[in-house]
């Protein structure tokens, strides 16, 4: 077969033809299942931009994201630190953006990594499917744009600002781990925000505030009291782990507009759920997809050995996996981890060995790689997936062991080595580091003080022993305080017992 391309200049007739030549292989050899693919040529400023803000393109402005672009642009420019190729947005069309400064070879990477690979993923994982909108997407940031910047104008960046810092403190519990809430599209979101404001703006009759109220509440009987205070706790369905939803909906100080705010902060947190959990599997897919295309091409002789050699360069730096006693060493890398298992799963079908047979006898042999792969992707996320499928050979090849590292002693304890029960051991451990809902404290809305001083009381469930930094902490409880406009308290609680920690109580008035 020709050449795709030659040398490492690239134009749109080579983009295309590579496209082209990619899709084939992706959609007709490997069977991958993709939304539409929208590409898009920025500049390396353009990609620190996108970048600064989360990774998407139409975004609100913040001082935070400008903050973060400075740094980035600082360090890029004097060499300390690189840029991704691509940005891929899990939107219907999919967008992939790639640079400019891109060689060809990189060019054809990025599409065979993000418009097939990333694309593949977000379409077909049950995590996707199930939180996120990607036909809405694009019209939701749209609208999230326009309304922050609106509200700037009327009522002041610094009143904006305000809400916005604290909301995004708050971000990360700002999501439904659990539960599934209505999915709607932009259209009938507009409308339900155009309804809210409206009632609120025919209800409210300034000659109210000049009436004399009646205590009520007041009168109740001892009996009374305590009915109507459980009556009042039940209506707004407490305890709530979603904090966001539950300052938007029963915040006594907030006005129409700053909740609408926290309502567009949470939307955002909930649709980049799927990928904290998924970071593995979503780069591995992609990182495997784009190995199997770009040998595929120069199996066929569609491209030659130097941009093959370009490819493996760039690739091998991406599979790197540093040593836990080099002084650069941050963890295991997920590129590294997600791809090697996915390499494993295909040996596996194609060739397994006794061991293999053993671990997997539901797959092993079966002689379908990516038919088994294609439904891993899809039925997945990290935490179920290497509790699944990461295998003694993957263990051994990443040297991984199991080690104790006991507060205040000076050495580290072996607790699981390389034999049967070792590897379950390990395989287990690495997956609970992958469980996000073990990394991100479970912090829940428990009692709302309605007839007193408005106080909102927070609980902490302590799993073995993972308590909150003191400071950390207290920054954030006065975030949630300028939401909720009341006193706010925080206690921490043994997560098994339910019994009240020592020290474990902040409370700001």
């Amino acid at each position: 077969m020709p050449l795709l391309y030659q040398g490492s200049e690239w134009n749109f007739d080579k983009l295309k033809r590579v496209h082209d030549a990619v899709e084939e292989i992706a959609l007709g050899e490997m069977g991958l299942d993709t939304y539409p693919i929208q590409v898009e040529v920025i500049t390396a400023e353009q990609m620190l931009d996108a970048y600064a803000s989360i990774g998407l393109p139409i975004l609100y402005r913040h001082w935070s994201f400008g903050k973060r672009f400075a740094r980035d642009e600082t360090l890029y420019r004097k060499g300390y630190q690189g840029l991704a190729y691509e940005i891929v947005i899990n939107s219907d069309p999919c967008i992939c953006y790639v640079m400019e400064e891109n060689s060809m070879t990189m060019q054809a990477l990025v599409l065979a990594h993000a418009a097939y690979g990333h694309n593949h993923f977000f379409k077909n994982n049950h995590l996707f499917r199930q939180w996120t909108d990607a036909s809405g997407i694009l019209d939701y940031l749209a609208f999230a744009r326009d309304y922050v910047a609106n509200c700037e104008d009327r009522y002041g960046i610094d009143a904006v600002e305000r809400v916005l810092d604290a909301a995004h403190a708050l971000q990360t519990q700002g999501v439904n781990r659990y539960t599934r809430r209505q999915k709607r599209s932009l259209a009938e979101e507009l409308a339900r925000q155009k309804e809210r404001r409206d009632y609120a703006e025919s209800t409210w009759n300034p000659l109210w505030t000049t009436v004399p109220g009646i205590d009520v509440e007041s009168q109740l009987s001892a009996t009374e009291q305590p009915m109507l205070d459980e009556e009042r706790i039940r209506s707004i369905e407490l305890p709530e782990e979603n904090l966001l939803y539950f300052l938007e909906k029963t915040s006594p100080s907030l006005r129409g507009w700053e909740r609408e705010i926290l309502r567009i902060v949470r939307m955002l947190a909930q649709y980049f759920y799927p990928q904290r959990q998924t970071k593995v599997m979503n780069e591995g897919c992609a990182t495997f997809v784009h190995y199997k295309i770009m040998t595929r091409l120069h199996e066929t002789g569609q491209i030659d050995d130097g941009s093959y050699l370009e490819f493996l360069h760039s690739h091998t730096s991406v599979v790197h996996q540093i040593d836990f006693t080099d002084k650069r060493y941050g963890g295991i890398n997920p590129y590294a981890l997600g791809f090697s298992v996915m390499r494993d799963i295909e040996r596996i079908c194609r060739e397994p060995t006794d061991e293999d047979a053993r671990w997997f006898p539901d797959f092993a042999g079966n002689g379908d790689p990516m038919g088994t792969l294609r439904e891993v992707w899809a039925d997945y996320r990290d935490e179920s997936f290497l509790l699944q499928f990461l295998g003694p050979k993957v263990i051994r090849d990443f040297r991984m062991l199991r080690l104790r590292d006991a507060s205040g002693e000076p050495y580290f304890e072996v607790t699981a080595i390389h034999d049967e029960q070792g590897y379950r051991e390990v395989r287990a451990a690495l997956a609970e580091e992958f469980d996000s809902g073990r990394l991100d404290p479970e912090i829940q809305v428990v009692d709302v003080d309605l007839l007193g001083d408005r106080r909102l009381t927070l609980e902490h469930r302590v799993h073995e022993g993972q308590r909150l930094e003191r400071s950390s902490a207290g920054k954030t409880l006065h975030h949630i305080r300028t939401l909720w406009g009341y006193p706010v308290r925080l206690c921490e609680v043994d997560a098994a017992t339910g019994d009240a920690l020592p020290s474990g109580e902040t409370e700001l008035p």
